[in-house]
């Protein structure tokens, strides 16, 4: 009998994250739902699955602890097996802002949620997945932004820029894994119906943005979701370092 995929989804309790969990889950793989406050919204992610016959656990972590990191995977060690996928996707933003009128602190958050946290998982999905390390290979899904290619001046070019990082991350990751059985990929989202914009204190701004998007209107989390399965599946086993915008044409 085969054993059990598992992966690792990160700021699985609500949005594009907590669509993703559902997902893997209704595919068969274990599912480790990781959110850093909101326990009530993560909660309400594993009963979906489990009431559909799936299985999963939920982990609190602030992934841009390495401490919390490395309990959670040891975690899911414990409770559900190696990782087999970790989609990388937790990250924040804060209320919309000109350089000009960002303080250290806002700047230095934004980057050590976005990136660092980033960089964390990887290391430890990759110290379990790596065929040099005994691993069987596994496949990371990061989630990027189409403002990594934009920019997102006079709102959010600390997100940005934190988004381009991640662009670099995947790239080079990639390169450096792929003869260990890993493949490193990246989903770059545009305008997407999630509640990521009252964080950023405009919770209408794609009605505001969509006319812009050649498409003409803003995208669901399932449709990111589904992009990152694909990815994370063997139906693109001959793809690493490659990116998928998911922007409605922009």
């Amino acid at each position: 009998m085969a054993t059990q995929k598992v992966a690792v989804i990160t700021g699985a309790s609500r949005g594009i994250g907590a669509v993703t969990a559902k997902l893997f889950a209704k595919q068969g793989y274990a599912v480790c739902i990781n959110y850093k406050s909101n326990k009530d919204a993560a909660e309400e992610v594993a009963r979906a699955i489990t009431s559909d016959g799936g299985k999963c656990i939920i982990v609190q972590a602030d992934v841009s602890c390495e401490k919390d990191v490395v309990n959670m995977f040891e975690s899911v060690d414990k409770a559900l097996g190696k990782v087999s996928v970790l989609v990388n996707n937790a990250a924040m933003l804060k209320t919309q802002s000109r350089l000009e009128n960002m303080t250290a602190a806002r700047i230095n958050e934004v980057l050590t949620t976005n990136i660092t946290g980033y960089f964390l998982c990887c290391r430890e999905a990759v110290k379990r997945m790596s065929t040099a390390d005994g691993g069987s290979g596994g496949v990371i899904v990061n989630v990027s932004s189409a403002a990594a290619r934009t920019g997102s001046p006079n709102e959010y070019i600390d997100y940005a820029a934190s988004k381009g990082a991640i662009d670099t991350l995947t790239k080079g990751l990639a390169l450096e894994v792929a003869a260990e059985g890993i493949r490193v990929n990246c989903v770059r989202p545009g305008l997407i119906y999630t509640d990521m914009h009252s964080d950023g204190g405009e919770p209408k701004r794609i009605e505001r943005l969509k006319n812009a998007i050649p498409m003409k209107r803003g995208g669901q989390p399932n449709e990111v979701a589904e992009a990152i399965y694909w990815l994370a599946s063997d139906k693109s086993s001959f793809a690493t370092g490659n990116f998928l915008d998911l922007a409605g044409g922009l």
